[in-house]
């Protein structure tokens, strides 16, 4: 029995050197890494710095100057116009939907079992539900407010001087800039 110690160090010495190509590339993976997250880190305070310019300081610098257009000479324009918002928490769902229901807005509320309901359509589902279980289904029911249909309300109501319970819908009323430019 004869050990070839030249050629296993041979083989060794070849693995070994793939090592450090693998090192270098583990090493360039982590700066990447480092990178990106510093990029995202630099979008969210952009993000945060053009929301405060956009939502704060040039409405309130134009509203000082009893602005809420200013058409630029390049033949761009500025515009302040109120921005809504709201969202109905899962805390506040139940008081929420009673809320709208009591105001005669129930309509805005969809009801779904397994099959999609539309807006004033409450009675139809619970027919449903009942005749599900009635076969020995178990349907589930879901309800919700479309995002959209709900900041529309949100801003009908309010800019027609109406009651909206700020805190029941999470209401967020605010500015946005809009800057147009020339085509």
């Amino acid at each position: 029995m004869s050990i070839d110690f030249e050629q296993d160090q041979q083989n060794t010495i070849q693995k070994t050197s793939g090592i450090q190509s693998l090192a270098d590339q583990v090493e360039r993976l982590v700066a990447l890494q480092e990178r990106l997250e510093l990029q995202e880190t630099n979008m969210k305070n952009t993000k945060k710095e053009l929301e405060h310019l956009s939502g704060e300081v040039i409405p309130t610098m134009m509203s000082e100057m009893g602005l809420s257009h200013l058409k630029l000479i390049d033949g761009s324009s500025v515009d302040v116009k109120p921005n809504y918002s709201a969202s109905i928490t899962i805390a506040n769902k139940d008081a929420a939907f009673g809320w709208l229901r009591a105001n005669n807005l129930g309509d805005i509320i969809k009801n779904e079992i397994s099959v999609s309901f539309g807006r004033n359509e409450d009675n139809k589902a619970a027919d449903y539900a009942a005749l599900a279980e009635g076969q020995g289904y178990q349907p589930q029911q879901k309800l919700k407010v479309e995002p959209m249909t709900l900041k529309a309300l949100v801003r009908e109501r309010i800019e027609a001087g109406k009651e909206m319970p700020t805190e029941l819908f999470n209401v967020y009323v605010g500015n946005k800039t809009t800057i147009k430019r020339k085509q």
